[in-house]
């Protein structure tokens, strides 16, 4: 029973002392506070070499705390690097593998074509000669499907030419003079084209009969042909180069097949003329005169 006064005395008196001691603590920490104050005020160069110091002091200390943050960034820059270049590597042998393939394939085409060309020792076409001209009407005459061009004999124009623009072949030139010349086109009923069908390697002749799509004629019997073929110049009897585009198969029939050219008639404006021989002219006269001195002889 005694305890519990006695205890109760002592609370009594800590109290007023710890009260004391949270009075002094604050002024201690406002006079630190003052002090520092009036320092920067006062003694601003003595605050930043303080400033200074601490700073060249703590420097190492996050340097080596930073060191294995920047490693670690260092070795995932790394990893991602070779990540990435072990599946560029990937990609790089697939595709050299795969062009080494087309690389050999296409050197031995290159030598079985240069084999057979020597055993075949074929004569090669000769390179056409272009003449551009404009498109300046139609003054009518003996064609129906004609054209009249500004360009003749002054730029090398001859009967039989081929003459095309940028989508295919237009016709053929029927009539020369010194500054102009008439196109026949494909449609007329006078215009005969030798052609074949890219497909197949069918040989035909393009018929025109004065409507707007020409028919394909002399097919063999057994030729097989559908809509949407391809149809260029086979280059028989000289006239015209190889390979001429022409147009494609629009419709067939067991009465006809016909044919719908590349050429819009409606808009043919420029056109290109092909000076084109099997022979130059000039061995076509050495051909003839050896002929004639043959049989005379």
């Amino acid at each position: 029973m005694a305890k519990g006064p006695r205890l109760t005395t002592l609370s009594k008196v800590a109290a007023p002392a710890r009260g004391m001691a949270q009075r002094f603590g604050l002024l201690l920490l406002m006079a630190a506070a003052g002090t520092l104050l009036i320092l920067g005020k006062t003694h601003g160069e003595v605050i930043r070499q303080l400033r200074i110091m601490a700073v060249e002091a703590f420097a190492p200390v996050l340097e080596v705390m930073s060191a294995p943050v920047v490693s670690a960034r260092h070795a995932l820059a790394e990893v991602e690097f070779f990540w990435n270049t072990n599946w560029e590597n990937r990609v790089l042998r697939r595709q050299v593998a795969r062009l080494s393939k087309w690389q050999t394939i296409a050197r031995n085409l290159e030598k079985e074509n240069a084999n057979l060309r020597g055993l075949l020792n074929p004569a090669h076409d000769p390179a056409p000669i272009f003449i551009s001209a404009r498109v300046i009407g139609d003054t009518g005459g003996l064609f129906v499907q004609s054209a009249l061009l500004n360009a003749g004999r002054h730029e090398g124009v001859e009967r039989g030419q081929a003459v095309t623009n940028g989508l295919g072949l237009a016709g053929r030139v029927v009539e020369v003079g010194k500054k102009f010349s008439r196109l026949l086109l494909l449609t007329d009923l006078n215009s005969r084209v030798p052609v074949v069908v890219e497909h197949s390697r069918h040989r035909a002749v393009l018929a025109g009969d004065n409507s707007v799509r020409p028919r394909l004629t002399f097919l063999p019997a057994n030729a097989t042909v559908n809509p949407g073929d391809r149809v260029v110049t086979s280059g028989h009897a000289g006239v015209f180069p190889p390979g001429l585009s022409v147009g494609i198969i629009s419709s067939v029939s067991e009465a006809e097949v016909r044919i719908q050219p590349f050429v819009d008639w409606a808009r043919l404006e420029y056109v290109t003329i092909l000076r084109y021989r099997t022979l130059p002219a000039d061995d076509i006269t050495r051909t003839g005169n050896a002929k004639t001195i043959g049989a005379g002889q």
